[in-house]
């Protein structure tokens, strides 16, 4: 492709992520810190001890649920919809391809919300449970604290077209990266600190296969992964008759403790899926180049970016919800079908 092209297909992205960043909705959601302070005093302690269980018991749960809020507000805000089940009359986004085999932790969920309700009968929504076990999951993994605004409602329906075009994929590119989270509202520097989530967690073979094959054609620069860390990650996933349900760490310096060593290893050139690697390689970068530095060196900048855009991103309202939404009884099902399916 001529340079000329290439310009004009970076103008087009950029024009696009603009008209999305002007159209998506960045009015202040009516969320307070004191939602429930009346109606549920204990709310606070009740997500945080559960979610103590669940990380004790798998650290692995606490990239798990903040994965899990990530997919929700990505489609039509954070409003629980990734939580619904299928039924006869609705179809969820469990299936959607960037959710399906992916997205864990929806029994940890059951056992929060059925603790809540034991407490506050039909006051707490499953997306403000949500929202606060994603940050008492960055807590108990060595991550920042941050004050989480609620009074979020719960969906009655579901987009699993949204979810399909919405959703970061792990082979995409810069570009596409940043005109996703621009349509959420969501800037640059936002991106690469909310990127930084990938420090903990584990990802499947098959996000990470055409990064360690090269069955790619992407913008970036070649920066190789070394020749061991590639060794491993092959053996892991062999490019025959392998399990695309096979794991590795996505930070695999540290993949249980919430640092800052996932830009650390950005900067060698050894991020597993190519998505990330791209805030610091694509040509395009120069701004996410920076902040992938910046991240690296100072990990009290990233932690403090961080919670700042963790809460931007729970403040991604669903207008329709607070009409027409509800608090549901059941976190996988809208109330009018909790006891019927």
């Amino acid at each position: 492709m001529a340079l000329t092209d290439v310009c004009k297909s970076v103008v087009m992205l950029l024009v696009l992520a603009a008209i999305s960043l002007i159209s998506a909705d960045t009015s202040s959601p009516p969320l307070t810190l004191e939602y429930y302070k009346s109606t549920c005093p204990r709310l606070l302690s009740i997500v945080r001890k559960e979610m103590e269980c669940a990380v004790l018991s798998d650290p692995r749960n606490a990239a798990t649920i903040v994965r899990l809020h990530m997919h929700d507000c990505f489609v039509q805000g954070c409003d629980g919809s990734v939580l619904l089940d299928d039924t006869l009359t609705l179809k969820g986004e469990k299936k959607a391809s960037q959710n399906k085999n992916s997205l864990r932790g929806f029994k940890i969920m059951d056992r929060i919300k059925m603790m809540v309700e034991s407490e506050c009968p039909g006051v707490v929504s499953c997306a403000d449970i949500l929202t606060l076990a994603a940050r008492d999951a960055v807590i108990l993994v060595g991550g920042p604290y941050w004050d989480v605004p609620l009074g979020r409602k719960d969906a009655r329906s579901t987009n699993p077209e949204i979810a399909e075009a919405n959703i970061p994929g792990a082979n995409e590119g810069l570009l596409s990266l940043i005109s996703k989270f621009a349509y959420q509202g969501l800037s640059v520097t936002d991106m690469v600190a909310l990127s930084g989530a990938h420090t903990i967690g584990m990802a499947r073979c098959e996000n990470f296969r055409a990064r360690i094959y090269g069955d790619f054609d992407l913008t970036s620069e070649k920066d190789p992964l070394s020749e061991a860390h590639l060794s491993n990650l092959r053996s892991v996933c062999p490019a025959v008759g392998g399990n695309n349900n096979n794991v590795s760490a996505l930070d695999y310096e540290t993949p249980d403790l919430f640092d800052n060593s996932y830009y650390q290893i950005l900067l060698k050139g050894q991020g597993l899926l190519n998505s990330d690697q791209e805030m610091y390689s694509s040509m395009f970068g120069i701004q996410t180049k920076y902040l992938v530095r910046k991240y690296a060196e100072d990990p009290l900048q990233f932690f403090k970016q961080f919670a700042e855009s963790m809460v931007k991103m729970g403040n991604i309202t669903n207008a329709d919800s607070f009409v027409n939404g509800e608090v549901r009884n059941n976190c996988r099902f809208i109330n009018s079908l909790s006891h019927t399916e």
